[in-house]
């Protein structure tokens, strides 16, 4: 590799067939493992080993056949011993094949409308930041998008390049880049941060990284996920979003996933592991890294000579109620990829100036700025598993503060603490606006 001018891989993780079928074997002969799987249970922090298969790349480059995996755990979960204790379908081991198939049913269907939102029927229209361009003469997105907002295009490229200032979500990040692979939970934690948890981006934006990164992605697993998790198909409890911050000290009080993959934060204690900007200033010095910045520069401080980490780079809190009332006007307006309405443009019309999104009333882009990038111009601090809600296949993803800080900057004011879909709500509106 070296020889054609090649890094050598950052990952450890290994295909070929005989390591598949080691890896299988392994899965299998821990019988006790195979029968009472339950991937809701399995930890997103767990690494050096991970707590799940890790099959998911071998189904992927074939490696590793999914009927083989499919008849192998089958056999040990039918044992009369193994039958009592055995988890059940979503959440076992054959559960997750069948989510796999579950979208690659949904990607047959529909073919190459399911990977986008544009002509997708199954896909609810909301209008995020950072849109894809769409070529109107195919209706396939052309893999470039509008910067409709320069500041969700800045949390965008700081979110891929794990730079938010959260240590929960630029530790998944720093996996993901370096391993190729996260665990499904943390999939959903990144997910739902950069699009409906935070940064209000499109679906896409998220997608097309995994797709670069993953080592097991696949489209219909990965399309299909990315729309779970942003409430746009197959899950609607919009309300429901990981926070950056509790839903990793749920699993690892101590934050040892975080200092190993965030060494900076390595003698940061677990009172400010997750929340690192809150630590006094005396004692990040003492603790050998400074919180400060926004990360694009080197990690170390020119003055003092130490490392440092970027500051959050928006309000959390703030910033889950822009995106619940964004996705909660976006439901009751009810638009959907394939409607009339946004294939020609005229979906900006319906939507009011306090939406959230490259819309701003009548002054949103028409088909045509969509498709040439052109423009005219806490509720309580929660955390939601939602794996008790959704079980998907190992292969997730194969699945600054605002403006207006929560308000309209022309002068209504986003209503608070209404999370549930029960009273749709939009700010108000003359009537007879189209």
């Amino acid at each position: 590799m070296s020889e054609l001018g090649l890094k050598p891989a950052t990952s450890p993780h290994r295909g070929g067939e005989t390591a598949a079928l080691a890896a299988l074997d392994k899965v299998i002969q821990d019988e006790h493992y195979t029968a009472t799987f339950s991937k809701p249970s399995t930890a997103p922090t767990a690494f050096f080993p991970q707590s799940t298969t890790l099959l998911s790349p071998h189904h992927h480059f074939g490696s590793l056949s999914v009927r083989l995996f499919y008849w192998r755990v089958k056999e040990v979960i039918s044992k009369p011993k193994n039958k009592s204790k055995s988890t059940t379908e979503p959440t076992n081991l054959i559960g997750q094949l069948l989510f796999r198939d579950m979208y690659f049913g949904a990607q047959a269907a529909l073919g190459f409308q399911f990977a986008q939102t544009f002509g997708n029927p199954q896909a609810r229209f909301i209008p995020w930041h950072l849109p894809s361009k769409i070529d109107v003469s195919t209706s396939l997105v052309t893999g470039e998008y509008t910067v409709d907002n320069s500041e969700a295009e800045t949390w965008f490229q700081r979110w891929k390049f794990a730079r938010t200032g959260f240590p929960w979500i630029d530790a998944l990040m720093r996996q993901l880049r370096q391993e190729g692979w996260i665990h499904h939970l943390g999939r959903h934690a990144v997910a739902c941060f950069l699009t409906r948890g935070g940064c209000y981006v499109d679906w896409e934006r998220g997608a097309e990284v995994f797709e670069e990164w993953l080592i097991d992605h696949e489209t219909s697993c990965n399309s299909g996920n990315w729309q779970w998790l942003s409430c746009t198909a197959f899950f609607t409890q919009f309300y429901r979003c990981y926070s950056p911050v509790a839903f990793g000290k749920k699993w690892d009080k101590n934050g040892e996933f975080v200092k190993h993959f965030i060494p900076e934060l390595k003698n940061f204690p677990e009172k400010y592991i997750y929340e690192p900007h809150r630590a006094p200033i005396a004692d990040q010095k003492k603790w050998g890294c400074l919180i400060k910045g926004d990360g694009s520069r080197n990690r170390e401080d020119g003055d003092s000579g130490l490392q440092t980490y970027p500051k959050p780079m928006f309000d959390f809190n703030e910033r889950r109620e822009v995106c619940i009332q964004g996705l909660k006007n976006a439901y009751h307006i009810g638009l959907h990829g394939a409607d009339e309405q946004v294939k020609n443009g005229t979906w900006k019309r319906l939507f009011d100036d306090a939406a959230e999104g490259p819309t701003e009333g009548t002054k949103g882009p028409t088909k045509e700025e969509q498709a040439n990038g052109r423009r005219e111009e806490d509720i309580d601090e929660f955390e939601m598993d939602f794996a008790e809600d959704q079980n998907e296949h190992e292969a997730d993803g194969g699945g600054e503060e605002t403006r207006n800080s929560g308000k309209n900057s022309r002068g209504a004011k986003r209503k608070r603490g209404q999370g549930t879909l029960d009273a749709h709500v939009i700010s108000p509106r003359k009537k007879g606006k189209a």
